[in-house]
């Protein structure tokens, strides 16, 4: 079951660790359209880039965070409305990532909440933000939990 409006407390927190593999950046690459070098050619990131490596893209870091809000937490039945942030350094293609997600405030009118999002990399932040999230409530009834 998911989490629920009424059972998500402010200061609730949820982690996350991903490889970003060069697979991943070719997909998202493909996907998109955004085939820049820097993100996908290794030969051309390590002459033409001040990282010397491929950098993951800033928009796929930020599918990570939509994962965890959708299928982690809050979970299942979860809307984002809203995810900002700033992309504060490069990540590279083969390192492991950390989503961190940190329930801010309640808002009981709208029955949203709002949270902090947080990409870590060797302990070190790389994308920090804020997002918006509709939570299921307990009113929306049994969600149905999709077969793994």
């Amino acid at each position: 079951m998911p989490n629920t409006y009424e059972t998500i407390q402010v200061g609730d927190s949820y982690e996350w660790k991903k490889v970003v593999t060069a697979e991943d950046v070719k997909s998202f690459a493909r996907i998109t359209g955004d085939d820049n070098p820097i993100h996908v050619d290794e030969e051309y990131a390590k002459e033409h880039s001040r990282f010397g490596r491929p950098v993951v893209h800033g928009v796929l870091l930020l599918g990570l965070i939509s994962k965890v809000l959708g299928r982690d937490y809050p979970g299942h039945g979860s809307i984002a409305v809203a995810i900002s942030c700033r992309f504060l350094r490069p990540v590279t293609v083969g390192s492991e990532v950390t989503v961190q997600i940190k329930v801010s405030e309640k808002l009981e009118s709208s029955k949203h909440i709002k949270v902090k999002v947080y990409i870590y990399k060797e302990s070190k932040m790389v994308l920090g933000g804020e997002g918006r999230v509709i939570p299921p409530t307990e009113e929306d009834g049994e969600l149905q939990m999709p077969e793994k």
